[in-house]
């Protein structure tokens, strides 16, 4: 008699349009729906819905109207390089000393924001950015607190969590830095985090698994990728350090049920190969993790491309 497979996680998973920088957004979306993925996280890019040029709102319709006939869920990100300037990457960031500059950044997240009230996105991700030359920490503190101010009240009005992340290098670089900005800001409701995975394993104290758990009570959003200890570099599933099992499991025991976006941007090149590896790995891995909580041994069908042993690597 065959064992009973052990129960699916109730993991949603996506992929980032960001690893996808060479095909137009329809195809894009379609390629996703094609491989299987639930959702998409969707950067607004110069070239995947440009949130600065003209017409937006009729574009962001035509965009839902693609999400829903092919039943993809979204979140929307807004870590574009060179979106707000072709000349310095993420700039200007929520820190810049100039007032004027980070009002573009503040405009841009308000914008995105309403983009996600139209497409029905279940969050808007931002970051912090990298404190300037010749900026002490305090003064930074005190700029990315005041910039949030209009983008929460924009969040709020429209029913979106904001979903902040810490990233490696910036001032909102970890799980306790989210908290600070939490506490100065008032702990107010639309605050939520984006939590990256493979950052985790780069450089909180805490192993992957038990960073989800501290992080859950405010998870708005989640990328993921492989990584390694103290080197900040996305890496293809297998190729890193990161036990995707035990990760896995814990996000599923949350109760989180936004998206679990993949995030390769760097692999954009070949972004239709890893978004077809990638999926068939997180498969196996939340199958794996289900076998391990329940006991159940896993039993994957015939022919199941998702059935690949652990620990594989870039395809």
């Amino acid at each position: 008699m065959t064992a009973p497979e052990p129960p699916a996680l109730s993991l949603r998973f996506g992929y980032g349009t960001n690893g996808l920088t060479d095909l137009r957004l329809d195809d894009a979306l379609g390629l996703l729906a094609d491989l299987g993925y639930e959702g998409v996280g969707l950067t607004l890019d110069h070239m995947h819905l440009d949130p600065l040029a003209p017409d937006l709102a009729a574009r962001t319709r035509h965009v839902a109207r693609r999400l829903d006939a092919l039943g993809l869920g979204v979140t929307v990100e807004t870590g574009a390089r060179y979106v707000l300037d072709p000349r310095r990457k993420h700039g200007p960031s929520l820190l810049d000393p100039e007032p004027d500059e980070r009002a573009r950044r503040v405009d841009l997240l308000v914008r995105a924001v309403q983009v996600a009230a139209d497409l029905g996105a279940h969050a808007v991700h931002c970051f912090s950015g990298t404190v300037p030359d010749h900026t002490d920490e305090d003064t930074a503190w005190k700029r990315l607190t005041e910039a949030f101010g209009p983008v929460l009240d924009a969040a709020s009005a429209a029913g979106v969590p904001l979903a902040v992340e810490p990233e490696p290098g910036h001032l909102l670089a970890t799980l306790a830095d989210f908290h600070h900005l939490r506490r100065a800001l008032g702990d107010p409701e639309p605050l939520g985090l984006t939590l990256d995975i493979g950052h985790c394993q780069c450089l909180e104290p805490l192993a992957p698994a038990d960073c989800v758990r501290e992080a859950a009570p405010w998870l708005r959003h989640v990328q993921i990728e492989d990584m390694r200890r103290g080197v900040h570099e996305h890496l293809p599933f297998g190729d890193g350090e990161i036990d995707f099992p035990p990760v896995l499991a814990a996000l599923a025991a949350t109760g989180y049920r936004g998206l679990t976006v993949v995030e390769l941007p760097r692999h954009s090149h070949a972004g239709p190969r890893f978004a077809a590896h990638s999926l068939p790995y997180l498969r196996r891995a939340a199958r794996l993790a289900a076998e391990r909580t329940t006991g159940t041994p896993t039993v994957p069908s015939h022919g199941d491309p998702s059935a690949t042993p652990e620990g594989s690597s870039t395809p």
